[in-house]
């Protein structure tokens, strides 16, 4: 199961992402997209060392091997903006990567570079209001062909949607909003985790 971060700082952040750590959180999804590249080193500083082969880097690729990050991940507008020989660098050196898309016809035309990929959302968004799904996704998903790369559904994840996203065809899900948006996000990430092991 993978979280990713609130895009901005919360109250007892760290702590609260070393508690995910803790309960068997299997990736983190480090976006700031307002953070400066000072502000990242001090909050991937914060980090323990033994939880860092688990952040995915979204900013700042190339901080991440001075902490000891194997995991970057590129938006819509980065992939675009990078070269398929660039991707492949980045694999010569064992990085892990993973990107965003919106369409099936976008996922199904991904380099192989690429482990897994976020699609959303899937249902209505809890971080963005009025931010709702188009069900066609559906349709398409049937007829994947894509199989090299995990798709990751994305957008109003909540533990009692969790198997119907799984059931739909998708190989995993990321939680955002049903975490941090939550007056008890580690007992929200309990009920998660619960809900994806019984499917």
């Amino acid at each position: 199961m993978i979280v990713i971060s609130n895009p901005t700082p919360i109250e007892n952040e760290i702590n609260l992402i070393l508690q995910l750590f803790k309960e068997g959180l299997q990736f983190f999804h480090v976006r700031k997209p307002d953070f400066s590249a000072a502000e990242m080193k001090l909050f991937l500083s914060k980090i323990e060392m033994e939880f860092r082969s688990k952040l995915v880097l979204h900013q700042y690729h190339e901080l991440a091997e001075d902490f000891g990050i194997t995991r970057i991940h590129f938006t819509e507008k980065m992939r675009a903006e990078t070269s398929e020989g660039n991707l492949k660098k980045w694999k010569e050196r064992e990085f892990k990567l993973s990107t965003s898309i919106h369409k099936m016809a976008d996922f199904e035309k991904l380099s192989n570079v690429f482990d897994y990929a976020f699609f959303g959302p899937v249902f209505e968004s809890i971080s963005k209001p009025n931010y709702t799904s188009n069900s066609d996704f559906r349709i398409e998903l049937e007829n994947r062909k894509n199989n090299k790369t995990a798709l990751i559904a994305l957008g109003g994840i909540t533990s009692d949607k969790i198997k119907t996203a799984l059931e739909y065809g998708f190989d995993d899900v990321a939680l955002l909003g049903t975490i941090w948006n939550n007056n008890n996000p580690i007992e929200n990430f309990k009920l998660c985790k619960k809900a994806d092991l019984s499917y």
